[in-house]
Parts: C-alpha cells; structure tokens; sequence
C-alpha cells in the first residue's frame, strides 16, 4: 500500500493545530504554578483576621541584627494575635499592595514559599489549637486540623524539645513548580532555598525587635510534616521556627 504524502495545507494545518496545543499546555501550566494552594486544595475552615502590622518600632535593624540569637527555651506565656501576624507580615507578608510585592525577595517575584502556623495548647491568645495557614494578600489566617499537633509535630522533627514547648511553630514549605516554571532546576536548587532564608531571617529579626525567641531547624521528616500539616503533596517542607516568650 503506498501512503500518500499530506498535502501542503494539511502540514500547514496540523503544525498549527500543534502549536496551539503547545501553547495552551503552557499557559494552563503555567497558571498551575501560580495557584496559591500549590497545585491542589487545602480546605480550610473560614478566615480570621489579623491585627494590621507596624512599619515602625522602638528596635532598630542594627540593633536585631546584633542581639539576634537561637533561643530553644520558651516562657509558659501565649502569644498576642498582634505579636503572630507581625511575624508572619515579616515573614511573608505583602509590603506593595500596588505590585504584589513582599516582604522577602524572591527570585521573579513568584514566590514559591507557603507558610502553615501550629498553635500549641493556649498558644495563641483568641486562637484554638490547631494548624493554620497564612493568607498574605488579606493578612489573614485559614485554619485546618484542628487539635494540638505540637507532640506529633516534635517527634517529625527528631524529637526536638522546642518544638513543642514553644506557643507556635511557623513552618516554611515551598511549591518548587513556581519557580522552576521560569528558572527550571536552578529554581529548585539555589532559588527556593535562597528565598527560605531570607524569610527565615525576617522572622528572625522580628521575633529579636518584638522580645520573642525562636530558632530555625531543619532536622525533621519532611513527609511527616506535610502530613500534619496536611499540605499538598507539591509542597516541601523546608524549615521550622518553634517561636515564643523568653525564657527569664
């Protein structure tokens, strides 16, 4: 049987059919990296507002930076709403409501980093116990499982004490995809960890100007945190800060 060769006007057509396909895989994959639940749900019970962050304080940036140390005691005391949401404003939260901008830099400004928060028993004054994540663009909580997850949490992590003595834990995780989307493994491997750390030191900084004590760990089964977090399988845990009252 002899195959006939398409005509001129079909290759024309099938090649533009093609890249039309190509170019809808693209968009729609690109907006995947974009969503702001990582590329699946995570159901969340309402929304609580948070107090509205300062731009200002008595604490200068030199001085933080000097006094800043890991503390892995904590005092018995909960933490104000006020005190969490300038954490997590630090942290992550948008400064250029214009532009989207956020606290810390991130490479493209896609900002791959999702931010969960493990209240402990009477860890947060007017907060239940339980898990939440933050919600930058309106500074608000959405709340998960709830319960003290703190001892689970602990044992994640090597069993580390702070973790669970600590009023809160703030735990760091990443959707890769965002950024790979653009930058392709480099993302992945220089800069999603980069922009961890940016954060992480923020949240260093404000806990150092607002008297708190945290340290950051990076110990812990990364599987077993996204589980009791319950976060989407597309997201990397990559850092923990147990943070709360000094310790006198």
């Amino acid at each position: 049987m002899t195959l006939e060769r398409p005509s001129r006007r079909t290759a024309l057509t099938l090649l533009a059919v093609a890249g039309l396909s190509l170019v809808v895989n693209l968009v729609f994959g690109a907006f995947k990296i974009v969503r702001p639940d990582g590329g699946n749900g995570w159901q969340a019970d309402g929304s609580i507002s948070l107090p509205t962050p300062r731009e200002q304080s008595a604490v200068s940036v030199e001085e933080a930076i000097a006094d800043r140390r890991s503390r892995r005691t904590y005092s018995d005391r909960a933490l104000e709403r006020r005190e969490l949401g300038q954490l997590l404003w630090a942290t992550q939260g948008v400064t250029d409501r214009a532009r989207g901008f956020r606290a810390a830099p991130s490479a493209g400004a896609l900002y791959p980093l999702e931010v969960y928060v493990v209240v402990g028993s009477q860890g947060v004054e007017g907060l239940q116990s339980g898990v939440y994540r933050y919600r930058p663009g309106r500074h608000e909580l959405g709340r998960g499982r709830t319960g003290d997850v703190q001892p689970e949490l602990r044992a994640a992590a090597i069993d580390q004490e702070a973790v669970e003595e600590a009023a809160v834990d703030i735990v760091l995780c990443a959707v890769d995809e965002r950024t790979t989307g653009k930058y392709g493994e480099r993302g992945r491997r220089r800069y999603v960890p980069m922009e961890a750390g940016h954060a992480g030191e923020h949240l260093y900084l404000q806990a150092e100007s607002l008297g708190l004590a945290t340290v950051s760990i990076g110990a812990f089964r990364d599987d077993r945190v996204r589980d009791i977090l319950e976060a989407p399988a597309t997201q990397r845990p990559l850092y923990i800060f147990p943070i709360g009252g000094r310790a006198q």
